[in-house]
C-alpha cells in the first residue's frame, strides 16, 4: 500500500506539473505576460536547471518592460553556470533599453569566450541567431574557425550570407563547401534549388549560373560539369544540359546512366526534340541490349504520343522491326506491351492485341513483369467492354502484390471500370479508399472522380446525368474521341445549368486541347471561370488556360493574370505551387 500511494502522489505531482506547464505555454502564447512570468517562474523554481523555463521567464521581464529583474535574473545564472550563452542575452536584455554600448561590450565577451573555448562557439551563435544578430552569428562562427581550423561552419556562413543580402557570397561558399566535401553535396543543391524555386529571384539563378559556368572553364575537374547539368535541369533547360552530359562522357565513358535519366526527365517535361537527340546519342554509343532496348522504347512512345492516323501503319511497321531485331524475349516485354497496346487502341484490334499479350505471358516474366503484363491485357478487355474479365486481372494483380504501387494503380483502374459499368455506388467506394493512396497521382485521381460521383449523385438521385456523361468517359477511353466530343456537347445541352455542366466543359477543353484547338479549349474553361466560377472546377479551367497561353500560344501577358487568380483565390488548389512558380518566373521577381 505504501508503495501504491507514493506512485500516486508521484503521478499526481507529473499530472499537476504538466498542466503547469501547458498553462504557462498557454498565456505565453496570448501575449499575457503577466500570468505567462508567474507560471514560469513556478516551474523554474521547481526545476532550476530548464534552460526554457529560464529564457521564458528573461522574456516574460523583458515583454514587461522589467528590464532591472531580466538583469538580475540573467545575472544570477551567469554567476550559477558560466555559460558564454548568458552573455548574449544580457547584451541583448541593454540593446532592448537602447543602451548599445553596453549591449555591444557584453557581445563581444560572447565572442571572447570562443576564443578561450572554441566548443561554446555553438551555444554563443544560436543565441546571436535567435536574437536576429546575424553579424554576431557570422562573426561568432569565423572566430571558431580562426580558433579552431578544423571546426567548419561554411554552410552555417552561406545561409547567413543569404539572410543578409550577399547572395553572391552565399553562392561562393557554398560551391566551394561542395566541393570540398562532396558528401554535402546533396544537401547543397537541395539549399540552391529551395532559393532558385521557392523565392524565384531571377538575378539569384543567373549568379548561380555564371559562378558554375566560371569554375567549369577554370578547371577541368568533371564535378562541375555534373553541377551545371544539375543546375540546367533544375531550369528545365535539358538541351544545356546534354552539353554538359556529353562532355563528362567523352572525358569518362563509363556509364550512359546519367544521361538516360535525362532524357527521362526531357520527356516527362514535354521536350521530346532534346530527349530525341539524348536517346539517339545513347543508341550511338552503346552496344548494351538493356540501353538499347529502352532507348527504342522511349523513341517509339514518343511517336506514338504525336501520331496521326496516317502515322500508324509506319509506326506499327517500325514495332515490328524492333521486336525482329532484339527478340521476344522478357529484355522486350515494354516495345511488346507498346504494340499490343497500340494495336488494339490506335489500330482498332484488340483481337491482336490480346494475342500480343498472351505470348508474352508465356515468357519467363518475374512478379512484376507478370503484373504490367496482366495489367494491358485487362486495359484491352475492358477497351472491349469486357467489363468482368477486365476486374477480374485488376483483382488478381491487387492480390499479387499487396499495398505496392502497381496494386494501387490496378485497384484505381478497377474502380474506373465499375464507374465505366455505372456501377456507382461500388465505384464511390472504392474512389474514397484510394484517396489516401500513397501515391499523390493516384489520390488525385481518385479525389477527382470521387468528387464527380458523389456531387452528381446529391444534385440528381438518378444519376441520369452521370451516367451519360460516364459514357462520354469510356468512349474517351476507346480513343473513340469524335464520339465522346458529340455526346459531351449532347450533355451539354441536355443537362444546361445543372451540376454536369462544369466538369463536361473541363472534359471537353481537355479533348480539345490534346487535338491542338487551343481556341475551343480555352472557350470552354473561359465558361467554367464565368459561370461556375464558385465550382471546383475553376482552379482547373484556370490553370490550363494559363499553361495554354504560356507554353502553347507564347503570351505569358494573358497567362499571368490567370496564374495569379489561383495564387490568390485557390490556395488549396492542386496546382497552386506550380502556378505560383510560373507567375514568379514571369515576372521575374519574388514579390508576392
Amino acid at each position: 500500500m505504501k508503495y501504491f500511494f507514493l506512485f500516486i502522489t508521484l503521478s499526481f505531482s507529473l499530472f499537476s506539473f504538466s498542466q503547469n506547464e501547458e498553462l504557462a505555454e498557454y498565456y505565453y502564447e496570448k501575449s499575457d505576460f503577466e500570468k505567462a512570468k508567474i507560471s514560469y517562474e513556478e516551474l523554474l523554481e521547481s526545476v532550476p536547471q530548464n534552460l526554457q523555463y529560464f529564457l521564458r521567464t528573461v522574456d516574460c521581464y523583458q515583454q514587461l518592460q522589467q528590464y532591472k529583474e531580466a538583469e538580475k535574473l540573467l545575472q544570477s545564472r551567469f554567476n550559477k553556470y558560466n555559460q558564454a550563452n548568458i552573455l548574449v542575452e544580457l547584451g541583448f536584455n541593454f540593446q532592448l533599453q537602447k543602451e548599445e554600448a553596453k549591449a555591444k561590450a557584453y557581445y563581444e565577451q560572447a565572442i571572447e569566450r570562443i576564443k578561450k573555448n572554441v566548443r561554446d562557439v555553438y551555444g554563443v551563435s544560436s543565441a546571436f541567431e535567435k536574437k536576429t544578430l546575424l553579424d554576431y552569428t557570422l562573426k561568432a562562427y569565423e572566430t571558431a574557425t580562426a580558433t579552431e581550423p578544423n571546426y567548419n561552419f561554411n554552410y552555417q556562413k552561406a545561409l547567413l550570407f543569404g539572410q543578409l543580402g550577399n547572395t553572391d557570397m552565399m553562392i561562393g561558399t557554398l560551391l566551394d563547401e561542395a566541393y570540398a566535401t562532396p558528401q554535402s553535396s546533396n544537401l547543397i543543391k537541395s539549399q540552391l534549388a529551395r532559393y532558385m524555386a521557392d523565392e524565384a529571384d531571377v538575378a539569384f539563378s543567373d549568379n548561380v549560373r555564371k559562378a558554375l559556368i566560371l569554375r567549369v572553364q577554370k578547371t577541368q575537374d568533371v564535378f562541375w560539369n555534373r553541377f551545371l547539368s544539375w543546375f540546367y535541369v533544375q531550369q528545365k533547360e535539358f538541351g544545356k544540359a546534354f552539353i554538359q552530359e556529353k562532355a563528362i562522357y567523352k572525358r569518362n565513358p563509363e556509364s550512359l546512366s546519367t544521361i538516360i535519366g535525362l532524357a527521362q526527365q526531357a520527356i516527362q517535361e514535354e521536350d521530346q526534340e532534346t530527349a530525341t537527340e539524348i536517346l539517339n546519342f545513347i543508341i550511338e554509343n552503346t552496344t548494351d541490349l538493356e540501353l538499347l532496348i529502352q532507348a527504342d522504347t522511349y523513341l517509339v512512345k514518343m511517336k506514338i504520343e504525336k501520331a496521326q492516323e496516317k502515322d500508324f501503319v509506319a509506326i506499327n511497321s517500325t514495332l515490328d522491326a524492333l521486336l525482329a531485331k532484339y527478340e521476344i524475349t522478357p529484355f522486350t516485354l515494354s516495345l511488346q506491351l507498346i504494340q499490343a497496346h497500340f494495336v488494339a487502341f490506335d489500330l482498332k484490334n484488340p483481337e491482336k492485341g490480346r494475342v500480343i499479350i498472351n505470348k508474352a505471358l508465356a515468357l519467363q516474366l518475374n512478379d512484376y513483369e507478370i503484373a504490367q503484363t496482366k495489367m494491358e491485357l485487362a486495359d484491352i478487355l475492358l477497351y472491349e467492354e469486357k467489363f468482368n474479365q477486365a476486374l477480374l486481372y485488376y483483382s488478381q494483380i491487387e492480390l499479387d502484390l499487396k499495398n505496392d504501387v502497381v496494386a494501387h494503380e490496378a485497384s484505381l483502374k478497377a474502380a474506373k471500370t465499375s464507374y465505366f459499368k455505372t456501377d456507382f455506388q461500388w465505384a464511390l467506394k472504392q474512389f474514397k479508399e484510394l484517396k489516401s493512396a500513397n501515391t499523390q497521382l493516384i489520390a488525385n485521381d481518385a479525389l477527382e472522380y470521387f468528387l464527380l460521383v458523389n456531387d452528381n449523385t446529391v444534385a440528381d438521385s438518378t444519376q441520369t446525368a452521370l451516367k451519360e456523361f460516364a459514357k462520354g468517359d469510356y468512349l474517351l477511353y476507346q480513343n473513340r474521341n469524335d464520339e465522346a466530343i458529340a455526346k459531351f456537347q449532347a450533355i451539354l445541352q441536355k443537362f444546361k445549368g445543372q451540376e454536369i455542366e462544369a466538369v463536361t466543359l473541363l472534359r471537353l477543353g481537355k479533348v480539345y486541347e490534346k487535338r491542338g484547338a487551343f481556341d475551343l479549349a480555352l472557350s470552354q474553361y473561359q465558361e467554367i471561370i464565368t459561370n461556375h466560377s464558385d465550382g471546383i472546377y475553376v482552379d482547373e479551367a484556370l490553370y490550363f488556360s494559363a499553361e495554354i497561353y504560356n507554353k502553347k500560344l507564347a503570351l505569358p501577358e494573358k497567362a499571368k493574370p490567370l496564374y495569379e487568380k489561383i495564387i490568390f483565390n485557390h490556395e488549396d488548389s492542386i496546382y497552386f505551387v506550380e502556378a505560383r512558380k510560373a507567375f514568379r518566373k514571369l515576372r521575374g521577381d519574388s514579390n508576392l
